[in-house]
């Protein structure tokens, strides 16, 4: 294998309207990697995210990206649309990750799996669950947790219909709000789905508040990456999930 400058390089797939994920694995990055990333299409710009709009972007053909990203040859590939497998379910979320590793010759991760992993590493068997999502998107979700033997005993939505702008635009304060309307007293974590959601940076905030642990898409993705590559991590990651490493 050629040497190369870092300890891995790390493709990233980015719906082409999501203005948070990039800068959320910037700062979540282990130490000397290198981050590339590949915007996908296979929605609607103007529509509302809905179901049927977030399962045609994970049924679409990423063939054109997984060529494009592959060219930097990377150790892994992220796939940074969680919504977009939920809305399909674990099957196919599983055997969209062995898609990606096959067409790109790197390992890969899904948002959604890593969710999964993530509240699996955690011990937790009763989440509660907020996103930025529509209803139909929020039932679909709680199905593939169910289907992967996580109960959700609690889900809190924005309450109102965002576009594609509207869940990257949600301020940080929203989000802690989001996160504290899905506590439960049952709740043993708190999981805020979303790649585009400002979710990473109230992390810290919302476990001291409720004193349980969160799990959010992005801090997932990483999560899975260090353990699957044996990564580094640096010091600053939020959550307690990095201390399952």
């Amino acid at each position: 294998m050629t040497e190369t400058r870092t300890a891995a390089k790390i493709g990233v797939l980015v719906p082409y309207t999501n203005t948070n994920l990039e800068p959320d694995m910037q700062m979540l990055r282990p130490p000397n990697t290198t981050v590339h990333f590949q915007r996908m299409g296979g929605y609607d710009v103007d529509e509302i995210p809905g179901a049927e709009q977030m399962a045609g972007l994970g049924a679409s053909d990423i063939s054109h990206d997984l060529r494009m990203i592959a060219g930097v040859r990377p150790d892994i590939v992220l796939y940074g649309c969680t919504s977009a497998t939920l809305t399909h379910g674990p099957v196919f979320d599983t055997e969209l990750a062995g898609q990606i590793k096959t067409q790109s010759g790197a390992d890969s991760l899904t948002a959604a799996g890593s969710l999964i992993a993530g509240i699996k590493a955690l011990g937790a068997t009763k989440v509660g669950f907020s996103s930025p999502y529509l209803c139909e998107i929020n039932t679909q979700a709680m199905d593939f947790l169910s289907q992967n033997g996580i109960e959700t005993v609690c889900c809190a939505d924005i309450g109102r219909e965002l576009g594609n702008y509207g869940q990257g635009e949600l301020t940080p304060d929203e989000v802690f709000d989001l996160a504290c309307q899905a506590d439960h007293p049952d709740a043993q974590a708190i999981v805020l789905s979303c790649t585009d959601m400002r979710a990473v940076e109230v992390i810290d905030r919302v476990e001291a508040y409720l004193g349980k642990p969160v799990i959010t898409s992005n801090q997932a993705m990483v999560f899975c990456m260090i353990q699957r590559l044996k990564l580094d991590r640096h010091a600053a990651l939020p959550g307690r999930l990095f201390e399952h490493i």
